[in-house]
């Protein structure tokens, strides 16, 4: 009985074991997976970041793109600086140029009390033909070692285009400036990045602006933006040179024995102004107040209404942009020695104590002068021509801020063109780009022109863009522009005096007789057509005929002495208009 009662517990007891170690093994209970969720609140592509209240969109687009007879994303063969740009026109110039950019956009909303907290950012990863614009043969090599940039074969170049905080109404960071159209200087949604003849923010610009919605599509925004680089073009200094002149110690100047050095933008040795663009050295200081933009916008079904504004500051540097004591402490071996007298060009005195400095801290300077622009915007829709067509128009006038009109979505560019550089009749022709000039009268070559101060340059241009679509796979667009650039008469007989006032220069008093007459005003005209073709949903193939003509006003002929890399004939220059055409081919898949 003992035993049986034992073997009856031992039973119990071994089922218990075993009935809790299957309960102690059965599965727990996974946590639910949080998958990724829409978020429809602010349009197609958007999601929830998982664990927050944030949404994102992750976009942009890759683009190939390759132009004929111009510079990259359609860029006229305009400029021809220092001998290396295309604009010279000869057998350097690479004549087809390409670039492949990936645009990665990165765009998150959230919701608050305030309103919608954004952050916007994009980042361009490109990569071009030698270095882009400077489309020269000559320069290859040294593109290959990747002296010239980072975008240069075997490197690549990134660059942020934008990248902004927006809350409350305020926008912080690089966006569009509030002075910006919607459509900025693609009114014919065209390849070019190169149709100037109003403002062009599409890269941005940094600023801080507030945005006040009145409703039924009306808007009014204010913003300070950075008016240091985008926001300026050149400020000429006709007074200026690198380096003092030099004098042998019997205090005598001639032709022959002048020791000057050149400044750096292709002048000439003694020179004020450049042969090679027509233009002088730059004289903007640093800045100094930032730029003040305004818009009121009306964006409603019929399309949209733009009046902008932008008030700019233009700050001199100084009169003399360079410090010496002689021609051997600047590194430079002078033939009449370390005792020859220097002479300062702000105040033409010379200095005859040997190791006493010619400074730009004490040569003075003018005082500095507010600038700005206006603009008068237009965009229809529903227009009878078809569903989604569009005409855009705009309207731009400047005094002292010439980036609202001479406007790329880069640096503003002096248009320097030639003609026949490799026969017995070249031409050359110029447009020099500035936001004003000045002199104080006392430049080296005798005595000049005063300005009595900054003399600001007017500009005004107009710019139109008709699109139109054939069917949903076919779209064309016709677009063009006028750009004016007007020299007032004091700032016109300054820079004149400068250049045929110069012994050195070879304008009007160099070479076989070359006469001519100086006018610095001058027009651009351009026209373009373009062609696209989707096939799929955000795949585009495009092709694009662009032209560019520049009216100027110098006549008569020049000797030459522009430069030797690459070579230019020396011999006599006729005075002439030039123009230029370029065709691009495209192909972008947004995403």
């Amino acid at each position: 009985m003992k035993m049986i009662k034992s073997l009856v517990l031992g039973s119990a007891a071994a089922l218990l074991a075993v009935g809790g170690a299957q309960a102690a093994d059965l599965p727990v209970k996974a946590k639910a997976v949080e998958y990724v969720r829409i978020c429809s609140l602010y349009g197609a592509g958007f999601f929830f970041i998982p664990g927050t209240d944030t949404c994102i969109k992750l976009g942009g687009y890759l683009r190939v793109d390759t132009t004929f007879n111009g510079g990259v994303y359609d860029a006229p063969f305009w400029s021809g600086d220092g001998g290396y740009e295309p604009g010279t026109g000869n057998r350097f110039t690479d004549r087809i140029n390409s670039r492949a950019r990936m645009a990665l956009q990165i765009d998150t909303r959230t919701a608050s009390e305030y309103g919608i907290v954004r952050t916007f950012a994009q980042a361009d990863f490109q990569f071009s033909t030698y270095g882009g614009t400077v489309a020269n043969a000559s320069l290859n090599g040294a593109a290959l070692a990747g002296t010239l940039n980072n975008d240069t074969p075997g490197n690549g170049y990134t660059a942020v285009e934008l990248a902004f905080v927006q809350f409350a109404g305020f926008t912080f960071g690089k966006s569009a400036s509030a002075y910006a159209l919607p459509w900025n200087g693609y009114g014919g949604n065209n390849n070019t990045s190169f149709l100037i003849g109003g403002p062009d923010y599409v890269t941005g610009v940094y600023n801080v602006q507030y945005t006040q919605q009145f409703g039924n599509g009306v808007s009014a925004t204010i913003g300070l933006d950075e008016g240091l680089v985008f926001n300026r073009t050149q400020l000429g200094n006709l007074d200026v040179f690198t380096l003092p002149a030099i004098y042998p110690t019997n205090g005598v100047q001639t032709p022959a024995t002048l020791f000057q050095g050149g400044y750096g933008l292709g002048a000439a040795a003694g020179s004020v102004v450049s042969r090679t663009t027509g233009a002088p050295a730059n004289g903007y200081g640093g800045q100094f107040a930032p730029d003040i933009a305004a818009n009121v916008r009306v964006d409603q079904a019929w399309g949209i209404f733009q009046l902008s504004g932008i008030a700019h500051y233009i700050n001199a540097s100084y009169n003399f942009l360079d410090s010496a004591t002689d021609a051997g402490a600047q590194g430079f071996s002078s033939p009449y020695g370390a005792g020859a007298y220097i002479v300062c060009p702000a105040n033409g005195i010379i200095n005859t104590v040997p190791g006493q400095p010619c400074s730009s801290l004490t040569s003075g300077h003018p005082d500095g002068k507010w600038g700005g622009a206006v603009t008068a915007g237009l965009q229809l829709k529903n227009l009878p021509t078809g569903a989604g067509d569009l005409l855009n128009v705009d309207s731009t006038f400047a005094k002292g801020d010439t980036k609202a009109v001479i406007s790329t979505s880069g640096a503003s560019p002096t248009f320097a063109m030639f003609r026949g550089t490799s026969s017995l009749n070249p031409k050359v022709g110029y447009g020099y780009v500035s936001d004003g000039l000045f002199s104080n009268g006392n430049g080296l070559n005798g005595p000049g022109v005063a300005t009595n101060g900054i003399q600001l340059t007017n500009a005004y241009g107009f710019r139109g863009g008709f699109i139109h679509n054939w069917d949903p796979y076919w779209q064309s667009s016709v677009f063009g522009s006028t750009s004016f650039v007007r020299y007032n008469n004091i700032a016109k007989n300054a820079y004149c005096n400068s250049v045929s006032g110069n012994p050195l220069f070879g304008w009007g008093n160099r070479g076989a007789n070359p006469t001519s007459t100086c006018n610095p005003d001058f027009n651009i005209y351009q026209l373009g057509f373009r062609t696209g073709w989707t096939p799929v949903k955000n795949l585009t193939f495009s092709g694009e005929v662009f032209w560019s003509y520049l009216h100027q006003n110098w006549t008569g002929t020049t000797r030459s002495l522009f430069g030797v890399n690459p070579p230019f004939l020396a011999t006599t220059y006729t005075f002439a208009d030039q123009q230029t055409v370029s065709f691009n081919l495209r192909v972008q898949r947004n995403f």
